[in-house]
């Protein structure tokens, strides 16, 4: 299992990615959170405002999910980051497995 972290520009692009990342079968969950970040961009601090994704899957997944979300991100360089899970509660991992199908 893996958690990817994506920040989009809007609320309307965080939801547009989340969904066609389900309906493609390619992650379980996902979450949207309103959040502000500030980044270095073009030699100086940026301050905006972000939706961060918060999305559940399997590593086996990344390719693909990094292809779908490249076809659709408003961002030429987004950053998608995934971080692996070593522990979780009992039965989330034969949940992903039975929703996203066995890796």
């Amino acid at each position: 299992m893996i958690i990817c972290y994506l920040t989009c520009a809007n609320d309307d692009e965080a939801q547009t990615i989340g969904r066609a990342l389900l309906e493609a079968k390619l992650i379980a969950c996902v979450r949207r959170m309103p959040i502000q970040s500030s980044y270095w961009w073009g030699g100086k601090i940026n301050d905006d405002n972000e939706v961060l994704l918060m999305i559940e899957s399997r590593e086996d997944k990344f390719d693909a999910i990094n292809q779908l979300v490249g076809k659709l991100h408003s961002y030429k360089d987004y950053v998608l980051t995934a971080v692996p899970v070593s522990q979780t509660t009992p039965g989330v991992l034969g949940w992903i497995d039975e929703t996203l199908g066995k890796s």
